[in-house]
Formats: structure tokens, sequence, C-alpha cells
């Protein structure tokens, strides 16, 4: 049955809402976010790292090339785009690391300037199955140093991401850590524990049946029952290492600062096929079963995964979503808090046109600066001013108006005052940016 046009006038609109595993970051939400990221800028620039932002859209095959085709990211987690050229295949990216890696060897710096520190921000896309904490938008805070195989650098990316869960408030987060071995000596291990794992080849999980022929590594990442039961006597990865991989892990160790939290995992792995000898990951309480905040390990292999020379690096990766929550457990999480500044009100609308003046002399002079668009009472401004989290209100009536000056009060205080508005403003840009004015 069709409907015309005036019954089409009143059905209902539809009601749209985010996809799923994709979450609007509201004002509160962002400002949240916003104090993490500008927290690591301020740690990692002081450490020597500059901020890269690779695209957000990278060719398919760089992933199926590094992440390893057997990953779960390149199986089952991109979100690919299809390209309308032939071009080949194109995906939202999954992780960080290898774009930032491209990113370095196509500037040249592999010649150029081979050690560079980097760090990154922003939103990553994986398909999986959307629950609290893990969402199929997420957003990432990571470190690449890229050039040096020193075990002194892999000491200071450890306890870097460690300051930085320090320095947000956390006190609960702890480190595990564990060296996988190189192309030399992990060859031999992988066929050890081949052979340890054969007679329970039966109760492992399916994707782990697969997993042992094509990379029996990950089948230490797997958290299901009959895994773990499988894995409990196997042979560990560290009683394998070459010479070369023990000098390494024992530099490492030593480099480390005294007093990190830090927990040994023989059977910590990485799900990415890239990492060489040490990996890593931050853990809190708070997040139950998954309760990883961040992970990282060195990764002297990408480079010549991506058809270049072996170029040694190393890096981490913080999930936000993640340190927010673990931020909440410890009962942590930030407040959003209001723009701050100033707000000026008027005693009448026909006041509005010079509390509008007022407002943007003020913002000229740099002051953070606002006012009422919906015509409210004087009260009602007030009450708004509060909510704004301003740290002054600035009044205006037709008396100060006609006298050129403007009444302030200070809200931490309620001391009230009254100066000549030229004097009013340049008071309030002389001072300091987080003094209430």
């Amino acid at each position: 049955m069709g409907f015309g046009i005036w019954e089409l006038a009143f059905l209902p609109l539809p009601s749209f809402q985010p996809l799923p595993g994709f979450v609007d970051l509201l004002p509160e939400d962002a400002a949240r976010m916003r104090h993490l990221e500008e927290t690591a800028r301020t740690l990692f620039e002081r450490c020597g790292y500059r901020e890269i932002r690779p695209p957000l859209v990278e060719d398919a095959a760089l992933f199926e090339r590094t992440s390893g085709a057997t990953s779960d990211i390149v199986q089952k987690q991109m979100f690919s785009i299809p390209s309308r050229d032939d071009a080949g295949a194109f995906v939202l990216r999954p992780e960080g690391t290898p774009g930032v890696f491209r990113a370095y060897l196509e500037a040249g710096y592999a010649k150029t300037n081979p050690f560079q520190k980097f760090f990154y921000l922003g939103p990553m896309f994986r398909y999986e199955r959307p629950q609290k904490g893990r969402q199929r938008q997420f957003h990432q805070i990571g470190i690449e140093a890229i050039g040096s195989p020193d075990p002194h650098l892999d000491a200071e990316i450890v306890y870097l991401g460690y300051r930085f869960y320090e320095a947000v408030g956390l006190r609960q987060v702890t480190v595990l850590l564990n060296s996988i071995g190189c192309a030399a000596c992990r060859p031999a291990y992988l066929q050890t524990l081949r052979n340890a794992l054969t007679a329970s080849l039966d109760t492992l999980c399916a994707l782990c049946r697969d997993r042992f022929g094509r990379n029996v590594l990950r089948i230490l990442d797997c958290k299901n029952a009959p895994c773990t039961q499988a894995v409990a006597q196997a042979p560990r990865i560290a009683d394998s290492l070459c010479d070369d991989c023990r000098s390494h892990d024992r530099a490492f160790r030593i480099a480390l600062k005294a007093g990190l939290p830090i927990s040994e995992a023989p059977r910590l792995v990485r799900g990415l096929d890239y990492y060489t000898r040490t990996v890593f990951e931050y853990h809190h309480p708070g997040l139950g079963a998954r309760s990883a905040v961040g992970a990282g390990g060195r990764y002297d292999g990408l480079g010549e995964r991506l058809g270049g020379s072996a170029i040694p690096a190393v890096g981490f990766a913080i999930g936000v979503e993640a340190t927010l929550l673990a931020l909440e457990a410890e009962g942590k999480l930030p407040e959003p808090g209001g723009a701050g500044g100033i707000f000026v009100v008027y005693v009448d609308r026909d006041c509005r046109t010079d509390a509008y003046r007022l407002t943007e002399g003020l913002r000229n002079a740099g002051v953070t600066a606002d006012l009422d668009h919906m015509g409210r009472s004087l009260k009602s401004q007030m009450k708004a001013a509060d909510a704004r989290g301003a740290h002054e209100i600035w009044i205006l009536g037709p008396d100060e108006i006609s006298a050129g000056t403007v009444k302030i009060k200070r809200l931490s205080d309620g001391s009230e005052k009254t100066l000549p508005v030229v004097e009013a403003i340049s008071h309030a840009s002389r001072a300091p940016a987080d003094a209430p004015r």
C-alpha cells in the first residue's frame, strides 16, 4: 500500500545511532581523552620523541606482510575499503606500527638519519565483537624508536610507558616481560614446541589446531582453558634463546629501573608476527580477565618484511579506552571540567550587544570568554556561568555601559570589584592562563 505526500509528512523519522562498535565522544569523553594525549605528548617530547601522523587508510598488503597472514588482525579484523580504480585493497588502519615504519622508509630516514624516535596518537579500526573497553573504532597512543639494537632502548621504552601510567594517576599497573628470541634461535624452539603439543593436538580449540601448522607460537597466546592446560607443561622459549638473545635480554633487564613492578611471563607472546626478542605488556587488575592496558616489544625484522634491510626497532601501544577504564576502577577518572575563563552576563536584553562586544574584546586579547546566547534571565546566566566552570563573571548593565566600566565577580571567593573596561581587559590578558581571573 502506498502513501500519499500528506501521509508521508506524518510518518516517524528514522532514529539514527552509531554503528555497532563505534561510539560518540561527547565533550566530557573528549576532554578525558585529550588529557591522556596531552600527558603523553609532554612526557614523550621530553624524552626526544617527535609526533608522526600516518594516514588512516593504508594498503591492505602492508598489514598482510607485516602483521602476518595468520594474525587475527589479517584473518578477521581488518575493515576493507574497495578500490574504484583497481589499485588494490585498502583498509582502515588496525594498528600503528606498520604505518609508522612505512613512513620512516618512505621519508628516506634509513639512509639519511637512521635513528628516529616517533610517537603517534589516534584512532584504529578492528572488526571484532564490541564489549566494554573494546570497540571497533578505538584509540591508541604509541611510540616507535627505529634504528638501534641497544637493549638500553628497550628499557627506556618499557619505563616510559610505565611513567605515562604514573603520570595520569594509575598506581596498580604491573609489567609482564618475556623474550621470544630471533630468527636464529626461534625456529628450533618452534619445532620443540610442536613436538611437545602433538599429543594434545586433539584437545586444542579449532583456531589453535590451525595455528599448530601455520604459527605454533600463537598457541601460547590462547586464553581457552584446554589450550592453556596443554601449554602449561610446554618448554619455555627463554630456555632456547641463542647467545645473542640471552646477552640482549640480560643487558635489558640490568638497565631497567629498579622498583618497577615486574612479573616474569614465560608464555607471553605478541599477536603479531614481526616481534623479536623483548616483548612486554602492561596490566591493570581493575579490567578483569582482559587486563592489558598496553603492550609492545622489539621488532628487528619488520624492515625486511617491507622489502628493505634489517632495521632494529622497539615500541609500544597504549590503549586509551582501557586506560580510562583502569582510571575509573581506581576512582581516578579525571573530571572533564568546564572551559574556565570569563563569562559575560547582561542585566537586560538592551545590553546584549555591548556584552557581545565585550566578549569579543576579551577573546581578541587572548582570554577565554563566552556569554549567553539563549536570552536567559540574569539569574539563569549566573547559573550557566557556574556550570561552564568560569573563573569570573563580568556583569554589564545600563549603569556600567554608561560609565564604561564592568562589574567583576570572582567565583572562587565571591569578591566583587568594578573596573574600567579597557583596564579590566588589559589585566585579564596579563593573568596566567591557569589562574582564576
